[in-house]
């Protein structure tokens, strides 16, 4: 029996571990705390089933949200079975979907060779459909209506039944978009005209292909076996339907996640998914990965008092055996600049105290915005630093111009490639020359290309003749591809457009970059071509392997620098020391998720993601003032901070602001929520509607004011007097208003009226 075979990796496990790798018959779902290894166990799950059940590597497929994650899991499950982990159908979903959409594009309308468009092409598509159908560019912006589109396909409606549902409708009226259905039309259509998919579009037109085509999916029924999906609590509608329509006929299906690190809805993740996932399999067998590896008892801890506020989860136990550790500090500062400095310090003498290298450092922030106070300070600090999420390398101009070339060699009818790279370097062709293509193309119902191979019939003159050079110019380039391999094509089309000469005649330091960049990009074609284990070198392949790369595989980390990025950024990351900054009222939560339970569930499980990066050390920050859309803004701690158990928690005195303390701010552990009671008591009465004082109201002689009195003020309305304090020359009040909280008054100069 599977359970009685002893194999060295199973020693390596704790018994839920064990029982995840071991039992692998049926529908199962394995939820796994925060630094639970799930990856081993998923790793050595697929290991197990071809080294102890003789499962055939065609025969499972595992999916995963990056292709790092994908690579290191393959690399793993090597260690263990030899060469033949490199037959597993294995990768994100969108690359393991795409290469079956690749196998079976004829049942949808598209050719084998179909074109990926990555986000900057769909925004480009949309912003010329805006255009000609004259909309305003203001209210139907690229990234607004995407994001519209996306959610739509991300719930599998398609743009006829978009039109047909009088509540979206309704909707995009209410937000002044009225057009928003014909959009998506005319971009469904045009992607479709240039065989193009955009990356909703593969997993979109997966489903399409299953439900359409039940022969298609009765042959990958038969040929996956065992299905495995890593981050369960990430899939979406989409991805979910494709996964339950593969594994119905054995439902060997194993999901692995925790919905305490679901983060994405806004990207379209449905934590139904994995709440509910128990509904669709009766039979589900439940295991519970709870012991964390990474962090110390009190980040363990702290982390679990706060993620037990959420009323949408699967109980679990989160526990370690790791050592206490130091308390989780909190810093406090009077702007963000100070909180930058602060941050700054702190860092610079952990990093003294522990002879730890940058790459130990992480600075997690909700928005990324907040990154530029930290790299001033950081800056000032000679810390050497890298921000992640900015512009990626294969985002940059000079690169995604020479792959627009590669592209259109690739697929004659993309539209996006033909555009950028029809003129480039200056060939005389303009944007009247290039409408000239498009329109004629719709006019009489020809692919792009053909208009373009007989472009001085179709639109005549000077314009007609300068397309047909560059068309004998992409055909020569298409005879190359067939012949040679990526690098080959990419090197001979870098050099005989003139792109290269182009670059290398500019001596400015950004041009020597752009060159250079260029230059990395042949370099990376030609690694992809030297892989021995590469089969597909060619430059269709090379192409959907780089449009399908995630922010996490292009933000792999090199030099030793500390990390800045968003905490969405950081999910699947560790690092021994963590600082979450801005921990401030609608920044953390943001003031967009406030508006439901739901909403704002989903910011503490991302509160929970950030606490749970830190192995060693965690420490969090706020300031009370910070600049947000060009305004200085008074600001009030988390709400999230209070959530916290006080006992994990210690307020830094040596990094604190250096403002004045209020009585109320004593810096002793015992105390911390205390201490912040009186900051947000703003926040949780900054809602209250104005006072209408009453008809009779008339300040009363106030020097008979004593504590317990009820009186009304004209603008907090009523409240109770707390303390009278009648040291120093003027005579204060505390009072607690109903409506606004407590508030210290200078009673020479309020108006109160006593009520009692």
């Amino acid at each position: 029996m599977a359970s009685e075979v002893n194999a060295d990796y199973l020693d390596h496990l704790n018994p839920p571990q064990r029982e995840g790798v071991i039992n692998t018959e049926g529908p199962t779902m394995l939820i796994a705390g925060a630094g639970s290894g799930k990856t081993r166990v998923l790793t050595y799950r697929i290991a197990h089933l071809m080294k102890y059940h003789n499962v055939d590597p065609f025969h499972i497929m595992a999916l995963t949200f990056t292709n790092k994650a994908a690579r290191e899991m393959r690399e793993r499950i090597e260690t263990i079975v030899g060469d033949e982990a490199r037959n597993l159908y294995m990768g994100t979903f969108h690359s393991v979907f795409a290469r079956i959409l690749r196998a079976e594009a004829a049942r949808l309308g598209y050719p084998s060779n179909f074109t990926i468009y990555d986000t900057d092409d769909s925004k480009t598509l949309i912003r010329q459909i805006v255009k000609e159908m004259n909309l305003d560019d203001k209210l139907y912006k690229p990234g607004v209506v995407l994001n519209r589109i996306s959610a739509a396909k991300n719930r599998l409606i398609s743009w006829q039944e978009y039109l047909n549902n009088p509540i979206y409708a309704e909707d995009d009226s209410a937000n002044m978009r009225p057009e928003m259905g014909q959009v998506y039309k005319n971009y469904a259509l045009r992607c479709f005209n240039a065989d193009a998919m955009d990356f909703d579009d593969l997993l979109f037109n997966t489903n399409i292909l299953f439900q359409e085509n039940p022969d298609v999916l009765n042959k990958y029924q038969q040929r996956i076996h065992y299905l495995l999906i890593d981050e369960f609590q990430d899939t979406n509608i989409s991805q979910y339907q494709i996964t339950k329509r593969l594994a119905a006929v054995r439902e060997n299906i194993a999901v692995v996640g925790d919905d305490a690190q679901s983060i994405y809805a806004f990207r379209g993740a449905d934590i139904q998914n994995i709440l509910n996932f128990e509904r669709d399999y009766p039979d589900l067998k439940i295991i519970k990965l709870e012991q964390n590896y990474r962090s110390t008892k009190t980040i363990v801890n702290a982390a679990n008092s706060v993620i037990l506020k959420n009323k949408a989860q699967l109980p679990k136990s989160v526990w370690t055996d790791n050592e206490d550790g130091d308390l989780i500090e909190l810093i406090k500062a009077t702007s963000d600049n100070e909180e930058g400095k602060l941050i700054a310090s702190s860092i610079f003498e952990t990093k003294m105290q522990t002879q730890s290298p940058n790459t130990d450092f992480a600075i997690l922030y909700r928005t990324n915005s907040q990154s530029r106070a930290m790299e001033e300070a950081l800056r000032r600090n000679n810390l050497k630093y890298r921000v992640v999420g900015g512009l990626s390398f294969y985002q940059r101009k000079e690169i995604k111009d020479l792959i627009s070339y590669l592209r259109f060699i690739v697929n004659p009818n993309d539209e996006q490639a033909m555009r950028r790279s029809i003129n480039l370097p200056k060939r005389g062709i303009g944007p009247g020359t290039i409408e000239k293509l498009v329109v004629a193309s719709a006019e009489y119902e020809k692919p792009l290309w053909h208009i373009m191979e007989n472009a001085v019939n179709y639109i005549g003159g000077r314009g007609g003749n300068q397309v047909m050079e560059y068309v004998t110019l992409i055909k020569s380039f298409r005879l190359t591809a067939e012949k040679k391999d990526a690098y080959d094509t990419a090197a001979l089309v870098a050099k005989n457009t003139g792109i290269l000469k182009e670059l290398y005649a500019d001596k400015t330091i950004e041009g020597m970059s752009r060159y250079e960049n260029v230059q990395e990009l042949l370099n990376a074609i030609k690694e992809f071509t030297d892989d021995a284990e590469r089969e597909d070198k060619s430059l269709s392949a090379f192409l959907q392997e780089v449009t399908l790369l995630t922010d996490e595989d292009r933000n792999e980390q090199s030099e030793d620098t500390i990390t800045l990025m968003t905490i969405h950024m950081a999910k699947g990351l560790e690092f021994n020391y963590v600082y979450i900054v801005g921990m401030e009222e609608d920044l953390f939560p943001s003031q967009m998720m406030l508006s439901s339970r739901a909403d704002l569930e989903e910011e503490r499980r991302l509160f929970y993601v950030a606490i749970t990066r830190a192995k060693k050390g965690l420490t969090l920050s706020y300031a009370l003032n910070r600049y947000r859309y060009g305004r200085l803004k008074a600001c009030e701690p988390s709400r999230f901070l209070e959530e916290i158990d006080a006992q994990y928690v210690k307020i830094n005195k040596k990094f604190g602001s250096t403002a004045p303390l209020s009585s109320a701010e004593i810096y002793v552990t015992k105390n911390f929520v205390s201490n912040l009671k009186k900051d947000v008591n703003n926040r949780k009465f900054a809602s209250a509607p104005k006072h209408q004082p009453s008809p009779d109201f008339k300040p009363s002689d106030i020097s008979s004011l004593a504590e317990g009195m009820k009186v009304e003020h004209p603008k907090f309305g009523f409240g109770e007097v707390k303390v009278i304090d009648t040291d120093g020359a003027n005579k204060k009040a505390k009072v607690f208003f109903e409506k606004h909280g407590e508030k210290t008054l200078l009673l020479s100069f309020a108006k109160l009226r006593i009520v009692e």
